[in-house]
């Protein structure tokens, strides 16, 4: 467990949804709905939010099951999870501390994995997010789906350089100034440019055992969203 990130997260819980919304001009929400609608599409009876924060998402994907499926939440920032369970619409939603490389399930225990904007805290090296990936490949049910939604990379150089520089400039300073963490944000800033372009991040989950990968960008490639099945 990384327990520098713990700490970070543990600083900037109750500021963390206010700053994304304010950073992305509120695009992360129409993301996370997006990805959210590819993850329920498929239906199941058992559905987990990896790294679930504050539980946005995991919020996102209650509006959309059917009568049947459970969902829980998992992470592991106590923090946070304190903070999910303040909001009215997760009273219905368990949640569980862990380290999304250990998670406390069974093989074959979920129809959909879905995890939004944390697999860049799962990525301190290559071979470590691929043992992340292929702990989810572990406890998803042969034919269930794992969604990834993250930021990209996107395909003109142009356009990539501008975000590197938004990034930049706006990140580590709005955040710290609205959260208080200069670390926390600085951590962030320096972590969005090196993350994976879509095509080699689904490279990346075939490694790991998963048999199809799809994905998908979005606003002009700055954000993706992959669907890999088990």
């Amino acid at each position: 467990m990384n327990k520098g990130l713990q700490k970070i997260y543990s600083q900037i819980f109750n500021r963390y949804e206010l700053i994304n919304h304010i950073l992305t001009f509120g695009l992360d929400i129409i993301c996370r709905r997006r990805a959210a609608k590819i993850g329920a599409a498929d239906g199941g009876t058992t559905w987990l939010d990896v790294c679930t924060g504050t539980a946005e998402t995991a919020i996102y994907l209650s509006h959309l099951k059917q009568n049947g499926i459970s969902i829980i939440g998992a992470d592991f920032s106590l923090p946070m999870v304190k903070q999910a369970r303040l909001k009215p619409e997760t009273k219905a939603i368990p949640f569980v501390i862990s380290d999304a490389a250990h998670l406390p399930f069974k093989n074959n225990s979920f129809d959909l994995i879905h995890i939004s904007f944390a697999t860049r805290n799962l990525n301190t090296t290559r071979e470590k997010l691929i043992e992340h990936f292929k702990e989810f490949h572990r406890i998803l049910k042969p034919g269930g789906r794992f969604i990834n939604l993250e930021t990209s990379q996107p395909k003109m150089k142009l356009l990539r350089s501008i975000m590197h520089f938004y990034v930049r400039i706006t990140v580590k300073w709005i955040g710290w100034i609205i959260s208080g963490s200069e670390a926390g944000y600085a951590y962030l800033a320096n972590s969005i440019p090196r993350f994976y372009p879509p095509d080699e991040l689904a490279g990346i989950l075939k490694e790991a055992g998963f048999s199809e990968v799809w994905f998908k960008r979005m606003f002009l490639g700055m954000t993706a969203v992959h669907k890999a099945i088990k």
